[in-house]
């Protein structure tokens, strides 16, 4: 799996134009399913994830989870993560999961998440065309690929 994190002081998302969902101070989190996941390393990024010290203590060091300060999150599916820009300027994205093994495993992402022991939980709408606004805090963007770390 593939997921780019950012920390946030809050961000909303809009889907198909309609109904508008936000969350407060924690992390966005974009995630993408390639193809061969499984559920081992769903549950993998769900740890990274939420363990992350990516938020400031009292002596303003990046030595603060999402768990830590019960932080919220937002997650959103996004499978031009799973681009390959080898050739041409066209992306790829035959490396990703199949649709339903995609959203099976975004599901799956989501409902370990929301029993870690953090703030509110919010989700876009897999498939969904979404508008996403965020207040990054910092910036600090990390991105994980389960595969390049062998996990």
């Amino acid at each position: 799996m593939r997921a780019v994190i950012q920390r946030i002081n809050g961000a909303e998302i809009t889907i198909n134009g309609g109904e508008t969902r936000k969350v407060g101070e924690g992390l966005v989190v974009f995630i993408c399913a390639m193809e061969g996941d499984t559920d081992a390393q769903a549950d993998f990024l769900v740890q990274k994830v939420c363990g992350l010290r990516v938020f400031k203590d009292e002596n303003d060091k990046m030595n603060r989870s999402l768990e830590d300060i019960k932080g919220d999150i937002l997650i959103v599916s996004n499978i031009t993560l799973s681009a390959d820009m080898k050739h041409g300027r066209r992306p790829d994205f035959s490396r990703s999961a199949s649709p339903s093994e995609a959203l099976r495993l975004y599901n799956y992402f989501v409902e370990q998440v929301k029993n870690q022991a953090i703030g509110k939980v919010c989700t876009g709408e897999f498939g969904a065309h979404m508008h996403v606004s965020v207040e990054n805090d910092g910036p600090v963007n990390i991105i994980i690929d389960t595969e390049r770390i062998g996990k």
